[in-house]
């Protein structure tokens, strides 16, 4: 009570010096902290306050209080030094209390800060979004996002990127990654017709095989002109509507493009319209190897007699080359002779009459190896010996008449004695 009276006292006649010595021992209880601070400022000795306050922070009685309301004078009066104040005891403050202050001296900066270290990461990165002009760091955001625990921050996060810094979207999506939808940020993207900015993005997901990011990927390739990696692309990745796509692409300009629309039909089976498609750019190739691949006799004689029609015989033989397996022998030399291919057709026809001749061989051969094997079974048949021939009416003979002690039945000696004649010795 006593240095309550004496403390009024000097602050009354600006003595304060001993104001401060009394103050000392007044602010260590956190009771009479308020009522100094308030008499202070009613009288606008801020200065004196704030020196008052500094010191009391060496103090071994020191509580948390203290360092409380000195950040918030800072953030009222020296906003210069809340930041500094806040690195060094931030452990030791009341950080709501804190946070309030920030909030009503428009010190978004050091707010965030706070928000970071009370792990209230949602509206630490809610802030800097808010106020970034102030408080948004790049790296620091980054550090900050991947901490939140409301997703939807992440495309609240995106759009900010989207609208105040698109050249860092890929490397804030790169951070995000894990979490993140990507069938969402594609249909985001592509509503505000962006997707080129994501397009690393798009690389470095693609291996999830997701719908989405193949057909946004594809666009863009196509847009590019980058054929190379369109290919690429649709060969590792099968998740996007491919009849759609080749569809597309067999109207395009490039021929490279029209290439993979019938690559795209090859690969879905419509041989059909995969050659059809081949022949009107006469990549006689690419036809032949979908023949060839569909295993169909029917698409590989059509494909020849395209060949035939349109006079390209080095084709024709070609076709017959890669569909060797699949075209008829009598379709081939019927047609070769009809249109004075045979010369042409003679590989074809000397390869196919040397596995008949092989066929052949073997068939003879195995013929006459089942032909000796019936022949020595019959002979080992006729010289096994008869046991009972046929037609000389005696019974088999027994191999073992009755075992010895036993008498045969129905025979007695000359006496007359059957049951009490012993045979040992027969």
């Amino acid at each position: 009570r006593v240095w309550k009276d004496v403390h009024n006292a000097c602050v009354q006649h600006k003595e304060f010096r001993l104001a401060y010595i009394c103050g000392l021992n007044l602010i260590v209880h956190a009771d009479e902290l308020q009522e100094v601070i308030r008499q202070y400022e009613y009288n606008g000795y801020i200065d004196e306050l704030l020196q008052l306050l500094e010191a009391g922070l060496g103090l071994e009685r020191a509580h948390m209080g203290m360092f409380t309301e000195l950040a918030i004078l800072y953030t009222k009066y020296k906003p210069e030094k809340t930041d500094e104040h806040l690195r060094l005891f931030w452990s030791r403050l009341n950080i709501p209390k804190v946070i309030r202050a920030c909030d009503e001296a428009h010190l978004w900066k050091e707010m965030v800060f706070l928000y970071e270290n009370y792990d209230e990461f949602d509206n630490a990165a809610l802030s800097m979004i808010t106020h970034a002009s102030d408080a948004w760091e790049h790296s620091r955001f980054k550090d900050i996002v991947v901490k939140v625990s409301n997703l939807e921050i992440y495309y609240k996060a995106l759009k900010f990127y989207l609208d105040e810094h698109p050249l860092l979207l890929s490397d804030l999506l790169v951070a995000l990654t894990p979490r993140i939808d990507h069938t969402r940020v594609v249909q985001m993207f592509k509503k505000s017709d962006n997707l080129p900015l994501i397009k690393s993005y798009l690389i470095s997901v693609q291996e999830t095989n997701n719908l989405a990011v193949n057909n946004a990927y594809n666009d863009i390739l196509i847009e590019e002109e980058d054929y190379k990696s369109l290919r690429d692309s649709i060969d590792n990745f099968d998740k996007f509507d491919n009849i759609e796509l080749a569809q597309r692409l067999e109207k395009h300009d490039l021929l490279e493009f029209r290439r993979i629309a019938a690559h795209l039909y090859k690969k879905n089976k419509r041989w059909a319209q995969s050659i059809a498609l081949s022949k009107e750019d006469r990549l006689f190739k690419d036809a032949i190897e979908t023949a060839s691949e569909s295993r169909s006799t029917e698409v590989a004689e059509e494909l020849l007699e395209y060949f035939v029609q349109i006079g390209n015989k080095e084709c024709f033989t070609a076709c017959l080359y890669a569909c060797y397996d699949l075209v008829r022998s009598d379709v081939v030399l019927e047609m070769s002779w009809k249109h004075g291919l045979t010369d042409f057709a003679m590989p074809y026809l000397v390869q196919v009459m040397r596995e008949f001749s092989n066929k052949i061989d073997i068939l003879e051969k195995a013929n006459a190896e089942r032909t000796a094997k019936e022949q020595e079974r019959e002979k080992n048949e006729s010289e096994i010996p008869l046991i009972n021939p046929a037609g000389l009416g005696n019974q088999l003979l027994l191999t073992q008449g009755p075992g010895q002690g036993m008498a045969p039945q129905g025979y007695g000696n000359a006496y007359g004695n059957i049951n009490n004649m012993n045979y040992q010795g027969f």
